[in-house]
């Protein structure tokens, strides 16, 4: 599996796709918004894109379909109630269900709701794992609700699903947004030694060529899986002053989510 990682340099900062079969050159586009720089990444390295995938129906994550289908012919695939919010799905997709590209390449959909109830990773189960999670999962962060989410749901996607996966998951998030998310970590758990490692070259680096975290790396970092930490606990507590003595997992993920909308 070729993963080609395109920074759109846009005011979003979002990451568009290509994953590729090495036999066929066939290719599936992840919401290619800057269909220009997707296309023209495929023509450099000899990929045909036949298919897009919609992790979810935003307008930047959606809004190079129409070029892109009108230079390719590319059928889209998108989470199988999305239909309604994103034209000319060609396939619904729902939990299980395999994207196969050329001969090699198989991703397996995970229906994630959180961001949007109708949100889907696509999980690559090679020797190491890939999880092209859209804007569930970011590199030391977790996505809003704001746009016909619900964290109830987000937190069940992250406990239930990412937390499971294994530890050498690459992840491949739709925005690039790792040095402020690294800032949120060390605001609600100032004493977290890797967090500190990492944000000054997280500040500094080049999103054309970013870290690419791991799921481990993730539970070190990421706030949203450090839901037993004490210092998040007790930084919680001082926001939230009127939190129950003893915390269940949801209730701090979601006192969380919400410090970081205002964050």
């Amino acid at each position: 599996m070729i993963v080609e990682q395109i920074w759109t340099a846009n005011d979003y900062r979002n990451f568009n796709y290509l994953i590729a079969c090495p036999d066929t050159g066939e290719a599936l586009a992840i919401d290619p918004l800057d269909h220009e720089k997707c296309l023209a990444r495929a023509k450099e390295r000899g990929f045909t894109i036949t298919q897009i995938l919609n992790t979810h129906e935003h307008h930047d994550h959606i809004g190079g379909n129409e070029a892109m289908v009108a230079a390719t012919k590319a059928r889209i695939l998108a989470h199988y109630k999305a239909g309604g919010r994103i034209p000319h799905v060609d396939r619904g997709l729902k939990a299980g269900d395999v994207i196969k590209v050329g001969k090699r390449v198989a991703l397996e959909a995970l229906d994630t709701p959180g961001h949007t109830m109708s949100h889907v990773c696509l999980l690559a189960r090679t020797d190491q794992p890939a999880l092209f999670c859209g804007d569930t999962l970011f590199n030391a962060g977790a996505g809003n609700c704001h746009g016909g989410g619900h964290p109830e749901s987000l937190y069940a996607t992250f406990a239930k699903q990412l937390s499971r996966l294994s530890d050498n998951t690459r992840i491949f998030p739709g925005h690039d947004y790792i040095a402020n998310n690294l800032g949120f970590t060390l605001d609600r758990e100032p004493d977290n030694a890797r967090a500190k490692e990492l944000i000054a070259s997280a500040k500094s680096q080049d999103p054309d060529h970013p870290l690419v975290t791991t799921m481990a790396l993730e539970k070190e970092i990421n706030t949203f899986f450090r839901l037993h930490s004490p210092s998040v606990h007790k930084r919680l507590r001082e926001a939230f002053p009127n939190l129950p003595d003893e915390l269940d997992d949801q209730t701090v993920f979601i006192k969380l989510r919400e410090l970081r909308n205002r964050w």
